[in-house]
């Protein structure tokens, strides 16, 4: 696999404990989930520049965000308790689907 996409799925991971710990903060009362917040977002950007060394911005934000949509909403759903109606369980499937069509079958990824 390609470093760039290794930093990519690193920084997702990253963005995705950070806003999860941004929840938990409590409007940044809590210093523990406040500083988890802070790491995560900054790690996330640093690794997200590398990323974008060698994968198209488009294609990066396009992964990025959606992987990050449908991680969120899952983690918010079993961690926070909180409710996906039809509607948003199509919508993160289609989400999810894009992110795959641009991974498996666009040549733009740079794979």
């Amino acid at each position: 696999m390609n470093p760039s996409w290794t930093y990519l799925l690193i920084a997702i991971a990253a963005e995705v404990a950070a806003t999860s710990a941004l929840k938990a903060s409590d409007s940044f009362t809590r210093v523990v989930p406040s500083t988890i917040t802070v790491i995560g977002y900054g790690l996330a950007f640093y690794l997200l520049a590398l990323a974008l060394k060698t994968i198209p911005v488009g294609i990066a934000y396009a992964v990025w965000s959606g992987a990050g949509i449908v991680a969120i909403a899952i983690i918010g759903y079993f961690v926070f308790g909180q409710a996906l109606d039809l509607a948003a369980m199509i919508g993160i499937g289609l989400i999810l689907a894009g992110v795959l069509v641009l991974n498996v079958f666009s040549s733009a990824g740079g794979h």
